[in-house]
């Protein structure tokens, strides 16, 4: 029987998503109740990083669920192991970005991190391969386009919900900059308060069509296919589209 167990745990598909952000905003936090669905009472400083898993029913409910296991990747967020965490972000199928609800320069942060994870940082500038074709990240202005071509799913999570006085008073809160940029979810919790992603809450809804995203992606591109492909193209063979063209042909 535990053979079995362990035969079947071997056989179920995994991606791995990184959860970056600067240090003390809560990424184990909000991590482990995505995993657990119970709040990290006591919550260590993570050096270097530290991994949960959960499992996720890909497109459940449809002839194509599946069961995936969804890698955590915790990056701590201290800069004094800013040249060693490239060896985390590597390969990536996923990102989650998290910021602090009280704090907004961690918010404006997650430019800096996204740039780091999608730079893939090799130990300087020399070594850096990039991970979206042509990303500079000293041109952030136009992210949105240079991202587009790869489309790495991305998700935002804003912790400390309930110490930010603002919602208290307004009980509304805006979008992240860059949430907007990366066509990105964005979900704002209490990670004390397991109600803030009870199955079924728009929370957790939005955190699970992310995962799908993921798997999606991943599934595309374990059969060669680009990402972003569109349903005719992946269901119907006749049709491809042409690299870099929105013009869609059928092969002579």
């Amino acid at each position: 029987m535990a053979n079995n167990q362990i035969n079947h745990a071997n056989a179920i598909s995994k991606v791995k998503i990184v959860v970056v952000g600067d240090s003390g905003v809560g990424k184990s936090s909000f991590v482990y109740l995505a995993s657990h669905g119970e709040p990290l009472m006591k919550s260590p400083w993570t050096i270097g990083c530290s991994i949960e898993v959960k499992l996720h029913e890909f497109s459940e409910g449809t002839p194509s669920q599946k069961t995936y296991f969804i890698e955590f990747w915790d990056v701590g967020g201290n800069n004094s192991h800013k040249n060693a965490r490239h060896v985390f972000l590597n390969p990536v199928h996923g990102i989650v970005l998290v910021h602090d609800l009280t704090n907004r320069k961690s918010q404006q942060n997650l430019h800096r991190w996204l740039s780091e994870v999608l730079l893939r940082e090799g130990g300087g500038p020399s070594s850096r391969t990039p991970i979206v074709d042509g990303f500079d990240a000293e041109q952030f202005g136009g992210f949105s386009q240079v991202y587009g071509l790869r489309k790495i799913p991305v998700f935002v999570a804003g912790t400390k919900l309930d110490q930010l006085s603002e919602y208290k008073s307004s009980g509304r809160l805006s979008i992240s900059p860059i949430a907007r940029q990366c066509g990105a979810d964005e979900i704002f919790v209490n990670c004390l308060d397991k109600k803030s992603l009870a199955p079924g809450s728009s929370n957790a809804v939005k955190l699970s069509r992310f995962f799908d995203k993921v798997i999606e992606r991943q599934m595309c591109s374990s059969r060669g296919e680009p990402p972003g492909y569109s349903y005719m193209e992946r269901e119907n063979p006749t049709f491809r589209r042409k690299q870099s063209s929105s013009v869609y042909y059928m092969p002579s």
